[in-house]
């Protein structure tokens, strides 16, 4: 958010996050909490909501300009991803509802399927185990009896 137009010339390190509405030079909008970094430049911090002109809404929390901490990615088509972020990236545990409604619940490492998970399939089969990004060896069916 290094080319946002600065609101307030006060001096906001330290204190509480400042709640803006900000428009982008590139059409993408930021509602939500900012804070002045250590280099004195006013960065998305706290709570927010950011939209893209792609029709990519990220809402959660926010440190030091990236996604950090809880919060949901959705895609316009219709993919989601609600969990952990770490540095924009998926990390942590969280839910990815993919395209055709399937969904993988568990472990995201740097935006990979790492570790163990439960993927569930599009007629309901759960599928259990570890993931290692592609592959998934020795997953185990969930049986309802």
């Amino acid at each position: 958010m290094s080319d946002k137009k600065e609101t307030d010339s006060s001096n906001t390190q330290g204190e509480e996050p400042v709640k803006v509405n900000y428009i982008f030079p590139n059409g993408d909008r930021y509602e939500g909490e900012c804070s002045r970094s250590e280099s004195g430049v006013i960065t998305r911090s706290g709570s927010g909501k950011h939209t893209s002109v792609n029709g990519v809404i990220y809402t959660g929390e926010w440190h030091e300009d990236k996604m950090n901490g809880r919060g949901t990615l959705q895609h316009p088509s219709g993919a989601k991803y609600e969990g952990e972020f770490k540095d924009n990236m998926y990390h942590g545990t969280g839910i990815y509802t993919f395209l055709d409604g399937s969904i993988y619940t568990g472990h995201f490492n740097e935006n990979r399927l790492e570790g163990e998970g439960a993927f569930t399939n599009t007629q309901g089969l759960v599928w259990m185990g570890e993931f290692h990004g592609k592959a998934a060896l020795g997953l185990k069916m969930q049986h309802s009896i």
